[in-house]
């Protein structure tokens, strides 16, 4: 009561938001008499003004966070001058003016927040405000839509604007080479996909020179079309793999016994359930369980022991996944087969989406399934979440129609405040309660009559469905009826925009899939600009461009235009376009009023689907722009939703009310029923994202820890220092661990062992370098053997040279961390396969999941420091010839010159050739096996300044460090091997002043 009175008063956190933003409004539109004064080149050299401004706020600024907020303040100052300059060039550009909501919307996006504003109030347009603003900053702004076909799109429309002001645009579509990519990226403002930003980021992380990578950082991102990708593809990460050596016939074998299988149901009696038939699915939570009985069939079936033998786990977890791929995934609802190929059908915007593929088998289940080729499972060799893609950006926003319903994920995952744009008319959308059928069939027909009857009137209809199946299942009620329609789906998508843009003509029937991100508006009357299309496409007046020339060249040369048809892209001339627009506008003009006047679009929703943001975004094509329309869902109690979530209360409920069959239901009251029931769905969902953001987090630090190495190795940072000083010391440590404990005598020591693996490891011979161990204590074994090592590695170096040894050291360690990072992401698929289990003991499996990783990780590092130090030491120099050459242990005071290398190639480390003279063979195989590390331990051994502390902390060669760590040992108390060394580097006392210890 309190609260709704102070809402009154003082209005909504929503309405405060847009309140305190109209200032800025009414500074914009005071500029506009001034803006409009300019000419063309004077609004274009504002551009430059800008930036020198930015600059100037800049200048002795060298503190990077200090300069990101210097760089804050002078956008901000900048904002009301730089929003009229883009207001006026739209203005004059594309004869687009930003209404005031569209100016409060930029001012939204660029605080870094989402800006919900409905459908068809042109965020298109809103989004190139704070996309100019911030790529005056010069570090690259980055436009993610949903298809490559928006991405182009937007580029060109949009592109115009910013050419006009001076910046440069860039697109990223698939199929684009690496130096198209890196042109694109190096644009102001770069539109692309959410996959294609997504997949340039891991592929960068896994090339071998700095000048390979295509992205240039993370700076400013708006996401179109935010809540589509932000959370509804969320909950599937970006793979990138290459295919293992595993073979597919177990696929097939196990899919040939499932038809056997008998489907049973959970039955409950009081608290207990009890699981009939051979296995029982759970469609509310995705899962399937087997029964004792149904293993006991399975093993009889596939003539095997016992399923939970060691050796039969794989055909176990074969057997799970078939299926699943049998009973939860369903041929044109989930999938669709094209040309011999599965592919995923997105759930949320109805598109397929190519290339792919379900993890854990469940694709190749489903190939089996279908009797397609199957193909070879794939080890995942790089992924992130998009969570953690997104959250890379120093500032994020977001624009969209329908966020709201989300917003508690949008802050708890990132942290984006959500502000709902006023419309610049009012809505006169009229949204009818559902109707609530009690069979599918009663429903499909009803809709079929009520679409018959508005289409006798001439009021274009929108049917929105939620699987292919359901949308050919209405066209052909609909045919036999004699109506005409057309239908978009993932089949028919190289139409989807064409299709949309038309749907509002007069008359006309669409049924489509969900209507998420399609990104046409449905315009009354009809799109002319698509009827131009048509028209030059058919008289030939218009030329193909090719994606590459696209990419590079996203705007049209002077006098011509470019424009998209069934998503190719066509360049024709501004004088053609014109004449043939020009016609079709006038016919489209007065459409438009007999499409008013027959009540504007229609909106039908077949079912209610499991997010009200899809059921939202169909609802919002209508209504657009002050235009009347209507809105109504028709439901069965066979619907999905009502089946898995509602049946029960709602059957009871509409028996109470007395429904009969072939009589629907209308009540308010059973909607707001059905919007609790998709409340419950949409936050069963969330928990799922953000159980698996969890995990994902986990491997994300890993992931910041090992890309950053890698981007040091890239940088060429040098790395002798911590390879000499930290590397060696650490193995080392450990061999003598191994070989002579500090508990054991001297006589007890296995000096053979030791001297076996200083071969294996280092090339080192304590024989044949004559080393007398015989009387030396552990601190002058451990000691003489450091100096030697490091004199041996000063020797190679002194042979090939400083440079030669530097590339090497950098190929090797990148390969090696390859290799190992590739093994790391299988041992962690295992791990999280399995960590479910572990609840059944009592754990968190969550908790578990993080000490488990976390001591994979650090032995993968120890494993990295092992091998990087092993390939180094063993790595052999060979002469023109081809035989090694023998380079001395220590290092001289004249080297002999370096063999000349006569004709042969240099020998490459994965592909990159030594720059010395002198031809390296390397040999390094890639791992095998697979570990980790700590962030801590990652960030102290090479973040520069912290490794800088911790070298000058031990000053290897110290007189002082030496008799201090004596003087300890002898008078204060023993300091134990895995405590903290008293020298204060920070490591542990085995791996730092240990190593010198008798």
């Amino acid at each position: 009561m309190i609260g709704s009175t102070l809402t009154k008063i003082f209005g909504t956190s929503n309405e405060r938001v847009v309140k305190r933003l109209l200032p800025e409004v009414q500074t914009i539109g005071a500029l506009d008499p001034e803006t409009r004064q300019l000419s063309d080149d004077e609004l274009r050299a504002k551009t430059t003004e800008f930036r020198a401004r930015i600059a100037k706020a800049l200048e002795g600024i060298e503190d990077a966070e200090d300069r990101d907020k210097a760089e804050k303040q002078a956008l901000d100052e900048i904002l009301p001058e730089a929003f009229a300059v883009v207001r006026e060039a739209g203005r004059r550009v594309l004869n687009m003016r930003h209404f005031d909501v569209q100016l409060i919307g930029g001012m939204v996006l660029h605080q870094g927040k989402i800006a919900e504003m409905k459908t068809g109030e042109g965020k298109t347009l809103v989004a190139t405000l704070p996309c100019y603003l911030n790529a005056l900053a010069g570090r690259g702004v980055h436009v993610v839509t949903v298809n490559d076909y928006l991405a182009k799109r937007d580029a060109e429309w949009m592109g115009k604007i910013y050419e006009f002001l001076g910046l440069s645009v860039g697109v990223i579509v698939h199929d684009l080479d690496d130096s198209q990519r890196r042109q694109a990226y190096g644009a102001d403002i770069t539109y692309g996909t959410n996959n294609e930003f997504g997949f340039d980021y891991l592929r960068d992380n896994m090339k071998f020179e700095l000048s390979d990578c295509v992205q240039r950082g993370h700076y400013f991102s708006i996401v179109d079309e935010v809540d589509s990708i932000l959370i509804d593809e969320a909950r599937t990460p970006l793979i990138i793999s290459g295919p293992t050596d595993q073979t597919t016939d177990k696929y097939a074998r196990v899919d040939r016994i499932i038809p056997s299988l008998e489907l049973g149901e959970e039955i409950e009696h009081g608290e207990t359930k009890t699981l009939t038939g051979d296995y029982v699915v759970d469609e509310k939570h995705k899962t399937i369980s087997v029964t004792d009985e149904g293993w006991e069939k399975i093993e009889g079936l596939l003539g095997i022991g016992n399923i939970a033998d060691p050796e039969n786990w794989d055909l176990k977890h074969h057997v799970e996944v078939a299926i699943k791929a049998h009973s939860l995934y369903k041929r044109d609802v989930q999938y669709v087969v094209k040309d011999g190929e599965v592919i995923i059908v997105d759930e949320f915007t109805g598109r397929l989406m190519p290339g792919r593929r379900w993890s854990d088998g469940l694709h190749q289940a489903v190939e089996a399934k279908e009797r397609v080729n199957i193909r070879r499972e794939d080890q995942t060799l790089a992924t992130i979440t998009f969570q953690n893609y997104f959250r890379l950006y120093k500032k994020l926003a977001g624009m969209t129609g329908t966020a709201e319903t989300e917003a508690a994920e949008f802050g708890d995952i990132y942290k984006l405040d959500i502000v709902v744009i006023p419309t610049n008319r009012k809505l006169l959308r009229i949204e009818n309660p559902d109707v609530v059928f009690r069979t599918s069939k009663e429903k499909y027909f009803a809709v079929a009559d009520e679409i018959a009857v508005l289409h006798e009137k001439q009021q274009p209809v929108l049917v929105g469905t939620t699987s292919i199946e359901k949308s050919e299942l209405l066209s052909q009620i609909l045919a036999r009826k004699g109506v005409r329609h057309v239908v978009l789906n993932a089949k028919y998508h190289e139409r989807e925009a064409e299709i949309v843009a038309q749907a509002g003509r007069l008359g006309m029937v669409t049924i489509a899939t969900n209507m998420a991100g399609r990104g046409t508006d449905i315009l009354l009357g009809g799109n002319a600009e698509f009827m131009a299309r048509q028209e030059l496409m058919k008289k030939g007046l218009a030329r193909s461009i090719s994606p590459a020339e696209g990419a590079i060249n996203p705007m049209a040369a002077p006098g011509m235009l470019r424009f998209y048809y069934l998503g190719q892209e066509f360049e024709t001339s501004q004088e053609d376009w014109e004449r043939v627009y020009g016609a079709y506008a006038q016919d489209v003009s007065r459409e438009h009023d007999a499409v008013i006047a027959a009540g504007g679009l229609h909106i039908i929703g077949t079912e209610r689907h499991e997010s009200r943001r899809v059921d939202n975004q169909l609802r919002g094509r209508a209504g657009r722009q002050g235009d009347p329309g209507a809105s109504r869902f028709y439901l069965s109690l066979e619907d999905d939703l009502m089946r898995i979530f509602a049946k029960e209360w709602v059957s009871t409920l509409l028996q109470r009310m007395g429904m009969e069959e072939g009589v629907p239901i209308e009540s308010k009251m059973i909607s707001n029923r059905i919007e609790g029931a998709q409340k419950a769905v949409e936050a069963q969902n969330f928990e799922a994202r953000k159980h698996l953001l969890e995990y994902d987090d986990v491997m994300n630090k890993q992931r910041e820890a090992v890309y950053g190495l890698r981007h040091q190795l890239l940088e060429g940072v040098d790395q002798k220092e911590l390879i000499v000083e930290d590397y060696v010391p650490n193995v080392l440590s450990e061999l003598l661990d191994e070989f002579t404990p500090e508990k054991q005598h001297p006589d007890q020591w296995d000096m053979n062992g030791l001297n076996g693996k200083l071969i294996a490891h280092f090339g080192f011979d304590v024989k044949a370098e004559e080393v007398d161990t015989s009387q030396m204590t552990r601190h002058e074994l451990g000691q003489t053997l450091f100096e030697r090592l490091k004199e041996k590695y000063e020797a190679k170096e002194q042979f090939i040279g400083g440079q030669a040894m530097r590339f090497h050291e950098r190929m090797i360690m990148l390969s090696v961390l390859d290799g190992l990072w590739k093994d790391h992401l299988l041992n962690m698929d295992h791990l999280k396969e399995g960590i479910g289990l572990r609840g059944y003991g009592q754990q968190d499996p969550l908790v578990v999941y993080k000490k488990e990783s976390f001591e994979i990780f650090e032995e993968m590092m120890e494993r990295f420091q092992e091998d990087t130090v092993r390939y180094l030491f063993l790595m052999q120099i060979v002469g023109p010839d081809g035989q090694p050459v023998v380079v001395p242990s220590r290092p001289r005071q004249a080297i002999p010159a370096a063999p000349a290398v006569a004709s042969a190639d240099p020998v490459a480390v994965n592909g990159h050739h030594a720059p010395a003279a002198v031809t390296e063979r390397p040999a390094i195989p890639i791992p095998t096996r697979q570990p980790s590390t700590t962030i801590d331990a990652l960030e102290r051994e090479f973040e520069r300044k912290k490794k800088q502390e911790l070298q000058h902390a031990r000053m290897a060669g110290s007189a002082a460090q030496e008799s201090t760590a004596a003087a300890q040992r002898r008078t204060g108390e023993k300091v134990g091997r895995n405590d903290p060394c008293p020298c204060g580097s920070g490591k542990k006392y085995k791996k730092c002043h240990g190593i010198n210890e008798a």
